[in-house]
């Protein structure tokens, strides 16, 4: 390794290396010594080495010949790669070294127990195969071999030839294939065609697409044979007649040869799929049955995707010009066809059939969007229309103008009109499907400008009552604008225009609906509801999260201001009946508008994190004094969120602290006692001491569920949230010692309170660290079975179910009693708890077999089936 050693010493010590010592006689640390000074001397002194010519490279081979350690093995195969990728010379010993490497093919090597070099198969096999498939000089050596041994009844030998093949055709030219490429086929199609295993199904198949993209690369010279169009040719013609066989034994087994050879290249794609997909066609025609059907419309399918892979073809070259008519009929029949299964072939078909730029006409794509609307509209299997639906989203970037001027104009249509016999449900699950598609099909800006407008009209109707099932349809119109919003977030301009267009229109609705609240009739009521602002919370949130600063600072000086100085001037339609304070008179009856603050929270929290929020100060004593002092838990909890996504954003300093420190001081005292100690928990979960409290006790054990889980609208990554690493461990630190503290001390009625918090903290818990600990909190998992909570119950099943898998070892000292408290368990009257300790008790048969087996009596025992209650 000396960096200054003279010129030629180098040169002299290996000389002497090679003429004087006996490597293989020598102990394998000694041998191992040789082989680092020999790889240190190609690191440093390469142009010295490689002026002894191949005398290096004989030299080297006498070194190796006859290694068997498998730490030697890894080192000496890196310098035969070394030898070959830097161009040393080789000389006329090519075959000697190709001898002494390929002597270890296919490895054979199980690493022993408690090995501490921890090398294993894999590591010999990949270092081999490096040198293997280094050179093209190895070829008329290796190519036999493989051939051999893709032979052998051994799977390991075959999935390691064909692998081995697959890195060969990287460096290999027509010239090293041309004499091996009929025993090639023919192996390759043996495996395919007769294997039972999936895993060498799978090599063959990418080995052979090696193989015709090898050939696909070669350039010819002008007299030279076109050995990709004469392989291809011998697929074709070994495999094309079983496509048409009555039985179809041998369709798929041949269609994938095909395919695999196809998607190598265009040029391999364009001739395969000339050739067979007019067969498929006219067979699709031959065959009646929906099932025989199906499958062949696969196959074709499969050979659409490889033309849509390798790209666009010139109009005048695409191989399925000549076919499109009789594809477009075939592909337009089975989505009408009464099979369900044929039916979703064919609308995946459709999707690809689409997506091949320049193959349709304008009337081709009229009538593909016309067959897609049928199926979102009538259609009475669900799969079926979703399928349409996502097909629709696809291809309407593709077809903007089909899209908006058929689809999105029939579906319009659709909801404007209500037919007075059809009963309510039928009515809301029309609505309910019109409306999804409208959301599926807006993934171009444009057809946003139109499917927004109509969506929003929808919820202005359900404001004013006129839609079926009240606010089941609101949250079925917010479900498709959070979509909506969503996939707009790629793309600015939409993004910018979904928000100005939905964001102050949802706003405007509640506001206006939380000013009416004790009109008679009370319009709008439908927008106050629990259920419909909830649904509100993640439209608003999507529409802010991918805004820029700038913009985001705009929008922000409006929605601050409305909600704390009543601001209407930028809301649509702002003819408001009176003034908007939600801050104001905490304590008067109009709790309306106070509920509102759930839309507050749905905007601040999402904004970027470098958004200045106007007045902060203000609004962060605002929240914290509804969130302590309203009567109304939703409102409550709104504000407590909203305070909770501010203060996770504030700047750390002086002012946090300060901040901190007073909403801890206005929360003591509603703590200890008085009417809004559900309140204050809400903004404070994490006082362990409350466990013991008769009144919050059970809450307070929830609480940690919602501490540990993730929060997806307020404290999350996609909503700009300083989420910091291993939090979860961090909180596990802290509360885990003192949960299992108290638990002992606690009161009897008290101890499940704990179990509840600890089975929530163990169960959102990373499984690494799960396993870690399970030793000393096994006692309790345990125990939190008996625990009557169901809650309780359902949480530590779950979270010992993946422990059964990863920690078996300590899980086997419990066998008994975990088998005992599981079969208890599966005559809960709670079906979700009886599945999870059913499936708790398949997870056992994991375990080793003796540990397992004095258990069967029990498991085996009939019991009642209790009645089920949910």
């Amino acid at each position: 390794m000396c960096e200054v050693l003279a010129p030629g010493l180098a040169v002299s010590v290996l000389r002497a290396v090679f003429q004087e010592v006996h490597v293989q006689s020598l102990l394998q640390l000694d041998r191992h010594t040789v082989y680092s000074i020999i790889r240190n001397f190609m690191r440093t002194r390469e142009e010295e080495l490689k002026g002894l010519g191949a005398d290096f490279t004989f030299g080297f081979i006498q070194v190796m010949d006859g290694e068997k350690d498998p730490r030697n093995l890894l080192v000496a195969f890196q310098i035969v790669r070394d030898l070959i990728v830097q161009e040393y010379t080789l000389g006329p010993f090519v075959e000697e070294l190709f001898e002494v490497t390929s002597c270890y093919f296919p490895i054979d090597f199980t690493p022993p127990p408690n090995d501490p070099h921890g090398i294993q198969r894999e590591d010999l096999i990949v270092g081999l195969r490096s040198v293997l498939a280094s050179t093209p000089l190895f070829a008329e050596f290796l190519l036999p071999l493989l051939i051999e041994k893709m032979d052998s009844d051994l799977q390991s030998a075959k999935l390691d030839s064909l692998q081995t093949l697959r890195a060969c055709c990287a460096v290999y030219g027509q010239r090293e294939l041309k004499e091996f490429l009929p025993s090639l086929w023919s192996s390759l199609r043996r495996e395919v065609f007769q294997t039972a295993s999936e895993k060498v199904e799978a090599e063959g198949l990418s080995a052979l697409q090696a193989l015709s993209a090898c050939l696909s690369r070669s350039v010819l010279s002008s007299d030279g044979e076109d050995l990709l169009d004469s392989f291809l040719t011998s697929l074709l013609q070994d495999c094309r007649h079983h496509l048409c066989e009555p039985d179809m034994k041998l369709v798929w087994p041949s269609a994938k040869l095909l395919q695999a050879a196809a998607g190598a290249s265009r040029r391999a794609g364009h001739q395969i799929s000339a050739s067979v997909v007019p067969l498929l066609l006219e067979q699709y025609n031959q065959h009646p049955q929906s099932s025989q059907r199906r499958t062949i419309l696969e196959m074709l399918l499969g050979f659409l995707e490889l033309q849509q892979k390798h790209g666009p073809e010139e109009a005048d070259d695409n191989p399925l010009l000549g076919s499109k008519a009789t594809l477009c009929s075939v592909v337009f029949s089975a989505v009408t066809d009464p099979s369900v299964q044929l039916q979703l072939v064919g609308i995946r078909t459709l999707a690809v059939l689409g997506a091949l730029r320049g193959l349709l006409n304008p009337a081709d794509v009229e009538l593909l969007v016309d067959h897609l609307t049928r199926l979102i509209l009538h259609e009475e299997d669900s799969k079926s229309c979703e399928a349409a639906m996502e097909v629709a989203g696809a291809l309407a970037p593709l077809y903007p103008e089909a899209f908006s001027g058929r689809l999105v104009q029939v579906l319009s249509e659709e909801l404007q009109t209500a037919p007075q016999e059809e009963p309510l449900q039928s009515q809301h699950s029309r609505w309910r499907r019109c409306l999804q598609a409208l959301a599926a099909v807006s993934t171009h800006s444009g057809i946003v400008r139109d499917t927004v407008p109509v969506l929003l009209q929808c919820l202005r109707r359900a404001q004013k009552g006129n839609v079926p099932s009240g606010a089941h349809s609101v949250v079925s119109i917010c479900q498709s604008l959070q979509r909506v919003a969503v996939q707009c977030q790629q793309d600015p301009g939409s993004g910018w225009y979904f928000h100005q267009a939905v964001v102050p229109c949802l706003l405007g609705l509640a506001v206006q609906a939380g000013m009416q609240e004790n009109s008679s009739p009370a319009l709008g009521k439908v927008l106050l509801e629990e259920e419909a602002l909830t649904a509100m919370v993640p439209v608003i949130s999507a529409a802010c999260t991918h805004l820029s600063p700038e913009l985001a600072a705009q929008s922000a000086s409006h929605v601050v201001l409305l909600f704390l100085d009543g601001e209407l001037a930028f809301l649509p339609d702002n003819s408001f009946p009176r003034s908007f304070q939600p801050f104001q008179n905490r304590q008067c009856p109009a709790l309306a508008q106070r509920r509102l603050v759930s839309l507050l929270m749905a905007f601040v929290c999402s904004l970027p994190r470098n958004v200045p929020i106007p007045q902060l100060d203000r609004l962060l004593h605002e929240l914290l004094a509804l969130s302590c002092s309203c009567d109304c838990p939703f409102t409550a909890t709104a504000a407590a969120k909203c305070f909770a996504g501010l203060v996770n954003k504030h700047p750390p300093g002086s002012q946090l602290d300060e901040l901190l420190e007073a909403a801890v001081n206005r929360l003591e005292p509603d703590l200890a006692e008085g009417p809004h100690r559900h309140q204050a928990l809400a903004l404070l979960l994490w006082l362990l001491a409350l466990l013991g409290d008769v009144a919050l006790g059970p809450a307070v054990g929830d609480g940690f569920s919602l501490l540990m889980a993730d929060s997806p609208d307020v404290l999350c990554k996609s909503c700009h949230a300083d989420v910091r690493l291993m939090f979860r461990q961090r909180f596990f630190t802290e509360s885990v010692p003192r949960l299992v503290k108290g638990f002992h001390a606690a009161a009897p009625d008290a101890k499940a309170n704990y179990l509840k918090g600890l089975s929530h903290v163990l169960s959102h818990l990373p499984k690494p660290v799960l396993v870690t600990e399970l030793p000393t909190l096994l006692s309790l998992l345990l125990e939190a079975l008996s625990c009557p909570d169901c809650v309780v119950q359902l949480s530590t099943l779950r979270c010992l179910q993946p422990l059964l898998h990863d920690a078996p070892d300590v899980m086997s000292l419990h066998v008994d009693t975990l088998v005992s408290k599981f079969l208890s368990l599966t005559e809960s009257p709670a079906m979700v708890i009886r599945i999870a300790a059913l499936q708790c008790l398949h997870a056992l048969t994991h375990l080793p077999p003796p540990v397992v087996s004095p258990g069967e009596p029990r498991q085996v025992r009939p019991h009642p089936v209790p009645p089920c209650t949910d």
